[in-house]
């Protein structure tokens, strides 16, 4: 080896212990000291925990998909409690009142009490509101009802997404965040489906049985190893790993690593409410909160909430011929579809190629649903009226919607709720930013039928796909990657410890190079003498 060899070696660190030399003359480092353990855990533990943390988001998805189809059932001439247009809105938006109350209380129920009993705190008033409804004779009581499953649904979104984030290792964290927007499509598809051959009364009661169910199979998991760890139960948190990641992985490593990174946040101590608010006003917290609260008013002003809660009635003024309730459950289905496929496609492509699609998609679908309205109402006015032409193109503009809403906005910024906080306060903030999703998804869905008068509905739908476009922009902008990212290194990132997400380009090939070497037997020319 030469001298410029040498010296090029000591610059990169200090040199390993030789133990062989290949037939090259190569040295071979040492892999004595190495972990002999594996690296991963078990995925199925992991992929079971995240699926029983996230059964609680179906009923969100029912509940969104509800007022789709009972509104219809009360406005019938039969119904057994008539409602007007506003009593209507107030069913479909009530929901929504509640989840921004149930989004503040879960940050603050995580962080004190820990995620599990978050999760199983959260399914009591989702059972008690879908009963009561059940039960109503009147429309106040389906007021109350909505309520409460809405206070239930907004406790449940920031705990199932940030215990999803805690549990599972970053290979699988991406696409096992994306089951709470799964969970929330197939409640959608669920409702849909269930509502066009049943009465809302009965659709209550098969409802209840979903929070039921979370919280009994919640029982039997255990708390997040990063929340144990901050709470000074180290031994707590080593058998929580256990559970989730199996005795072949190593246990004590993954635990070190969570105590040295919550040192060195300061996270072992509790947060006095002088600390917790200097926590939350802290950049690492203000600025990814900036940008997920953008993120959730853009793309629900995008109208896919409106898509959602009034699909029946769009279905049925968009002029096409195919029968509305068909149309709808249809609709439920690829939505659920292309979650799957949106939280596969995470763990590839990441946060921001699939927000692109999304912001774009969405901007074309919308504008063309609204410039087909126009027409349709030009059509409808004209003496003599003239019949819609090319019906089909309505409904495939709101199936492309959904679709493209589907594979980014759907997924991606409830993910990164879990991803992008502080874990001192991720409990509190988590709340926070569900909590503003929530209070735009009731101003969106209370708003379309005012929208829809003042702008008449083509007027709306172009409103939607504009912004879907400033939206665009903005992240391009702003969506930071975190794709592949340990959630240490995210914070590390907002905190300012590190510039960028970005491996820069002499890392990567080294990680290449490393990845490529392999492992030769011990081979020794004739008479050669053993370093």
């Amino acid at each position: 080896m030469t001298g410029k060899e040498t010296s090029a070696l000591v610059d990169k660190g200090p040199l390993p212990k030789i133990v062989a030399i290949n037939e090259k003359g190569t040295a071979l480092p040492n892999l004595e000291g190495q972990p002999s353990k594996s690296e991963r855990g078990k995925a199925l533990r992991q992929v079971i925990a995240a699926f029983i943390a996230n059964i609680g988001t179906i009923n969100t998805g029912l509940i969104f998909g509800f007022s789709a189809v009972v509104v219809p059932q009360l406005q019938a001439p039969d119904t057994l409690i008539p409602v007007d247009e506003s009593q209507s809105s107030w069913v479909a938006s009530l929901s929504a009142i509640g989840t921004p109350i149930g989004c503040l209380l879960s940050g603050y129920v995580m962080d004190n009490f820990g995620r599990k009993r978050a999760l199983l705190l959260t399914e009591i008033p989702m059972i008690i509101g879908w009963i009561v409804i059940a039960c109503a004779t009147n429309v106040e009581m389906i007021y109350a009802g909505r309520i409460l499953t809405g206070f239930g649904s907004g406790m449940v979104g920031a705990p199932a997404r940030v215990y999803t984030s805690e549990v599972t290792q970053p290979h699988l964290r991406g696409m096992l965040c994306a089951l709470a927007s799964t969970g929330i499509s197939l409640g959608v598809l669920l409702q849909y489906t269930l509502g066009a051959f049943t009465t809302w009364k009965i659709l209550s009661a098969i409802s209840a049985s979903v929070p039921i169910l979370a919280f009994v199979l919640m029982l039997f998991m255990p708390e997040s190893p990063n929340y144990l760890v901050t709470k000074n139960k180290s031994d707590e948190a080593l058998k929580s790993l256990a559970m989730l990641r199996g005795s072949t992985y190593n246990l004590e490593r993954e635990v070190n690593q969570l105590q040295a990174f919550a040192q060195k946040s300061n996270q072992k101590k509790k947060l006095t409410p002088k600390e917790t608010i200097q926590a939350l006003l802290h950049p690492s917290c203000l600025k990814p909160f900036g940008i997920l609260t953008i993120y959730f008013m853009m793309y629900q002003f995008s109208g896919v909430n409106t898509i959602t809660f009034y699909a029946v009635e769009i279905f049925r003024d968009s002029g096409t011929t195919i029968d509305k309730y068909t149309c709808t459950i249809l609709l439920g289905a690829v939505r659920f579809i292309f979650t799957i496929i949106a939280a596969i496609l995470l763990r590839r492509c990441g946060r921001r190629p699939l927000t692109f699609i999304s912001g774009i998609g969405c901007g074309f679908t919308m504008i063309g649903l609204g410039t087909y309205l126009y027409f349709k109402k030009s059509w409808e006015m004209a003496d003599p009226p003239i019949d819609p032409v090319a019906t089909w193109f309505p409904v495939a503009c709101i199936f492309l919607f959904t679709i493209t809403c589907t594979l980014g906005f759907l997924v991606v910024p409830w993910v990164m709720i879990g991803e992008l906080y502080p874990m001192s306060v991720r409990g509190i903030v988590g709340g926070f930013t569900t909590c503003m999703a929530h209070t735009f998804v009731f101003i969106v869905v209370k708003t379309y039928p005012l929208l829809s008068h003042l702008l008449e509905r083509h007027g709306a739908f172009i409103l939607y796909g504009c912004i879907s476009f400033i939206g665009t922009v903005f992240f391009y902008l702003c969506l930071p990657e975190t794709k592949g990212k340990t959630l240490q290194e995210i914070e590390d990132y907002f905190s300012g410890r590190i510039q960028s997400l970005k491996k820069s380009k002499q890392l990567e090939a080294e990680g290449k190079l490393c990845n490529n070497i392999k492992p030769q037997l011990l081979t020794v020319e004739k008479n050669k003498l053993l370093p």
